[in-house]
């Protein structure tokens, strides 16, 4: 199958997964049209001198609804990259903002390129040509459209587009939230690096911590209960894998990635996993574990929980009546398909749905543009007061009981609270209030038949989008 096939089923999928959920909303003829078109899209294409010859780029973004400003979204460097990706994706960017109550409109976007095969020195030239491409556009801005890290992209690149876009605009006093993800030096926020991982732990503890879910999805235990397998050890499944190896965690039974699978019985180590392929590029050769060439395979492995990180369409309709897990966790944009989607439910298998599971990464992207717009850091203003405040209530405790309060209790009054508390903390309420949300609407929604985890929550996003899109109002 080509990738503009692939591309196209992946448009097609979000489109009917919209559907789905729209048939139940019974709007007037051509509101639903109206709701999932693209408002704008941009192509550019333009030259860079690499070594000894000209070599022509060519990139997109996407904005699919500006009903909140700025629109939100991050830039994707990949050969696959083209505009039916970037519309798709500026989509589920929309329904995801909206699902999780963060106040931007949804923008996605990408450079074709690989950019494995090019050294720093390249890779900034082409990134700081794109970004100047899509700034004269009024397609990266602080107040209009804000990109962030992607697949094939990272603080780096955020690092680069910042500082063009300060080339560009001197004046604009807000110019550091023209982007998020960025380095902390530069206005980058704590937590940012891990969150969407870390929003995909918190959506996995949200989910365990009610019985009723656990048991509707023929599960039993708590999540450290679970054997776990995660295709894709990039920026988000590792940060997933490394906080679920904690103590009395669950057992990450299979890794999966581009040169194959790593699999054992026993639980593997992450870390040392992580560590070999920034050392070799692969998994291929990892000692004391088997290995499975075919990693595509493994996505039919015998476990209880399956998460695809890392690319689009990997469960599709060819393979879904293989999959054995109970319950499948998007931590990937579109990793089922819709006809995958249907086989998986059609068989009693949970989907917990991407524009919920991997929407970590624009909250805590909300969280960075807050503190570059307010010009300070989250906490500054009250951080040495809770401080005294719990030197206070030691000193109190002390009193009244004549003893010394143990070290553990005093630090853990008297530090103040970190930004990185607050980041963790505030990510941590955002995917469980989501999720309440998505259990509620399963419950009032339902006739007859349970309803499943994804139209839920995109009834929820279609109807918070229509509420604030003024030209639909009337409907």
């Amino acid at each position: 199958m080509s990738d503009i096939q692939i591309t196209k089923g992946f448009q097609d999928s979000v489109a009917r997964m919209v559907d789905h959920a729209l048939e139940m909303l019974r709007l007037p003829d051509g509101t639903g049209e109206a709701l999932k078109a693209c408002s704008s899209v941009v192509q550019v294409s333009f030259p860079v001198r690499i070594a000894d010859r000209l070599e022509v780029f060519t990139g997109w973004r996407a904005v699919h609804s500006a009903h909140r400003l700025p629109v939100k979204g991050g830039l994707r460097f990949s050969p696959d990259m083209n505009q039916d990706h970037a519309e798709a994706l500026a989509a589920l960017m929309t329904y995801k903002c909206a699902l999780v109550d963060v106040p931007f409109g949804g923008s996605k976007g990408g450079l074709r390129i690989d950019p494995r095969q090019y050294d720093t020195a390249a890779l900034e030239r082409i990134t700081r040509r794109f970004a100047r491409e899509l700034i004269r556009r009024g397609y990266i801005s602080p107040a209009e459209n804000v990109p962030a890290p992607d697949m094939g992209t990272s603080q780096r690149e955020m690092a680069w587009i910042l500082d063009s876009y300060r080339d560009l605009h001197p004046e604009d006093l807000n110019h550091i939230a023209c982007v998020t993800g960025k380095p902390l030096e530069l206005g980058g926020i704590p937590g940012r690096l891990e969150a969407t991982g870390r929003g995909v732990k918190y959506a996995l503890d949200a989910f365990f911590s009610e019985p009723a879910a656990v048991r509707e999805a023929g599960l039993t235990g708590k999540l450290c209960d679970q054997r776990i397998v995660i295709q894709g050890l990039g920026n988000v499944g590792y940060h997933l894998a490394s906080l679920l190896q904690a103590k009395d965690s669950p057992r990450i039974i299979a890794i999966i990635e581009r040169d194959g699978a790593l699999l054992d019985e026993q639980g593997l180590d992450i870390t040392a996993i992580h560590d070999y392929m920034q050392r070799t590029g692969g998994v291929e050769g990892f000692p004391g574990v088997r290995f499975e060439r075919n990693g595509a395979q493994v996505l039919e492995a015998e476990c209880e929980v399956l998460i695809p990180a890392a690319m689009e369409g990997v469960i599709h309709d060819g393979n879904a009546e293989r999959v054995q897990a109970k319950l499948v966790v998007e931590a990937a944009n579109g990793p089922c398909t819709w006809d995958a989607d249907r086989i998986l439910q059609s068989r009693g298998i949970t989907i917990l749905p991407d524009i919920f599971v991997n929407a970590g990464g624009v909250v805590v992207s909300y969280f960075e543009w807050i503190r570059n717009i307010a010009h300070v850091r989250l906490g500054r203003l009250q951080r040495r007061h809770e401080s005294t405040r719990g030197q206070h209530v030691v000193s109190a405790i002390e009193m009244m009981t004549n003893r010394s309060a143990p070290d553990w209790l005093r630090e853990s009054l008297t530090r103040g609270t970190d930004e990185i508390d607050l980041v963790r903390s505030a990510l941590d309420d955002s995917m469980r209030l989501a999720f309440q949300e998505i259990r509620e609407t399963r419950e009032i929604e339902s006739n007859h038949a349970p309803l499943d985890y994804r139209t839920a929550a995109y009834l929820i996003a279609l109807r918070k989008v229509l509420r604030a899109r003024m030209d639909l109002a009337t409907f």
